[in-house]
């Protein structure tokens, strides 16, 4: 079990200043505290507050949104053929299918593509842009992907065939520039206000952008449209904040009672129909559906059940995604197992600040999955590379203050290529420099990775007194929803309370249930994965409690528990 640092935002802010936020924005003196804390100056919280059409930013100022929407125009009035070429995870695939629809109700001749994750990798290859040439496609869009692939780009304009990127991935030094355009708020030379957004923001802007210009009312566009840019902006685990916030907002809403046939039967068949949704509800229940298909079998399934007009049709495939999520939970059970035992076996482990394994034949669609829980569970960046003759196809997730992405970088002379973001990253490496490559990005991290930084944090918003753990607090949390990425659901302390009971439940003894009391008021939490707390805290022990606060239903009736996210004994 690790000691985990808290690190309370807490700022030294006037209480006069907390009280005029409260006053001028209508809202209760802790959450003007919790987004003070949170660095969100006093012109930003209105908006973020707001969660408002009107701070949809113009498609328009997106650097090549106009050269992009001329080609398109271009190629429908032309009536020429086009692909949307696009991703396997669940961003790719609401990218591909956002698009593809509107794409469709412009009138144009359009299809869209996803590579095979094991026989052709992430990205552009070659041999798609050949297939899709012979078939007579005049201009691919790319979706989720595209940023790092100048040769394939290059390739498809020498065969005739223009290319629009859009995508939201890190840029490296140079970009395809053979593109007839480049959609990416990542984009160094680009001006556009937002650079957070996923794959399928980018193409949801790029379809609003469309609507302007063939003169469709943007508002019911965005309204026919948000709910797949909704499950595709939670699955890519985006930052919650600004657009994205307004998007995932409005479509959390629609998502309530879904009119799309596809998702109303995953979501059936998920158990979530009718239930109270939010972003962890998409997260954990939604998006692992949509992601198996092509972690263990063809995208395109995901895509037709998103495309679907046909009940029965929906149902099936609904019913098939959940079987493939219920093998990847098997295929990545002995994937973690394997993990373990190559963990075991190495002497050096200890002294490694970033775990790199690698193994013949792993499941290329389950290996980021495996590296996450694994990068969890040692709190150190981690690798997994499957290999197959004498190649090796990796992902890898990373621990905060470690960018993987410049690390990669760094050590791209021993990768073939690689891509991604800060904190997830794919590879391609010749396994004869795995060894090389292991040692390099280790001594890139021992540069750039203090003790300190191997030592998990939690960060809690601001400490309560037991008096303001109550039913009413819980609920006027909602205003700060929808929570996700660099918007986290607010964490508080609970200083001195004494323990009342302890004990572990749930399968194996995973979780832990606690029942605390402080000044005669008592307390129930519940610490899902903390079973192992109850072996060193014992009842009558006084202690301090990481929480977040959240409303228990049971049988008709509404009480305040608290989720547990650590406790100290003191």
């Amino acid at each position: 079990m690790i000691d985990k640092i808290w690190n309370i935002k807490s700022k030294k802010i006037k209480e006069e200043t907390i009280d005029e936020i409260s006053k001028e924005h209508h809202i209760p003196r802790v959450i003007s505290t919790i987004l003070l804390n949170r660095g969100i100056e006093s012109e930003d919280i209105a908006p973020y507050l707001r969660k408002s059409m009107a701070d949809i930013i113009n498609p328009m100022l997106m650097l090549d949104m106009d050269k992009a929407v001329e080609r398109i125009t271009n190629a429908i009035q032309n009536n020429e053929k086009i692909a949307v070429y696009g991703d396997y995870d669940v961003d790719g695939i609401t990218s591909t299918a956002l698009l593809y629809k509107f794409l469709l109700s412009l009138g144009a001749d359009v299809e869209y593509y996803i590579p095979d994750r094991k026989g052709e990798g992430y990205g552009i290859n070659i041999m798609a842009v050949n297939k899709l040439f012979k078939q007579g496609i005049k201009l691919m869009i790319t979706v989720d992907c595209g940023i790092t692939a100048i040769g394939e780009v290059e390739f498809a304009k020498l065969q005739g065939m223009d290319v629009i990127i859009t995508d939201h991935h890190t840029c490296k030094d140079r970009l395809p520039t053979a593109a007839a355009a480049i959609l990416n708020p990542k984009r160094p030379d680009c001006d556009y206000p937002f650079d957070a957004l996923a794959g399928v923001g980018v193409a949801f802007k790029f379809i609003l952008a469309l609507a302007i210009k063939n003169r469709l009312k943007t508002t019911d566009v965005f309204n026919q449209y948000v709910d797949i840019a909704t499950l595709g902006t939670i699955a890519d685990v985006v930052p919650l904040l600004g657009e994205n916030r307004v998007i995932v907002d409005k479509g959390l809403k629609i998502l309530h009672n879904p009119k799309r046939i596809g998702i109303r039967a995953i979501m059936e068949v998920a158990g979530v129909l009718d239930k109270p949704l939010n972003a962890s509800t998409i997260a954990f229940s939604i998006a692992p559906r949509l992601n198996a298909a092509g972690r263990l079998g063809s995208a395109a399934t995901a895509v037709e059940l998103l495309l679907t007009n046909d009940e029965s049709r929906a149902r099936e495939l609904a019913l098939l995604l959940d079987t493939e999520n219920k093998e990847r939970q098997q295929t990545e059970r002995q994937i973690f197992d394997e993990a373990l035992e190559l963990i075991a076996k190495d002497p050096n482990f200890e002294k490694k600040k970033v775990i790199v394994l690698a193994q013949e034949n792993w499941h290329q669609g389950v290996i980021g999955i495996v590296a996450s829980r694994l990068c969890d569970m040692y709190y150190k960046p981690c690798i997994l590379i499957s290999h197959t003759n004498g190649v090796g196809k990796g992902s890898g997730r990373s621990i905060k203050g470690f960018n993987l992405f410049d690390a990669l970088t760094h050590c791209e002379k021993q990768l073939i290529d690689f891509g991604g973001h800060a904190v997830a990253a794919g590879l391609n490496v010749n396994m004869s420099d795995i060894d090389s490559f292991i040692k390099e990005i280790n001594k890139y991290a021992d540069e750039v990775l203090t003790e300190q930084d191997m030592i998990p944090t939690v960060d809690i918003d601001c400490p309560l007194s037991e008096r303001s753990v109550t039913l009413e607090n819980a609920k006027l949390l909602s205003k700060l929803e929808p929570f996700g990425m660099n918007n986290e659901k607010p964490v508080f302390a609970l200083a001195h309370a004494q323990v009342m009971n302890i004990a572990p439940v749930g399968a194996d003894n995973k979780h832990l249930r606690l029942r605390i009391v402080k000044n005669n008021q008592t307390i129930n939490c519940i610490g899902f994965g903390m079973g192992e707390f109850a072996e060193f805290i014992h009842q009558g022990d006084t202690v301090n409690i990481a929480f977040q606060m959240d409303i228990n239903h049971y049988q008709g009736n509404e009480t305040v528990q608290l989720i547990l996210k650590d406790i100290k004994r003191k």
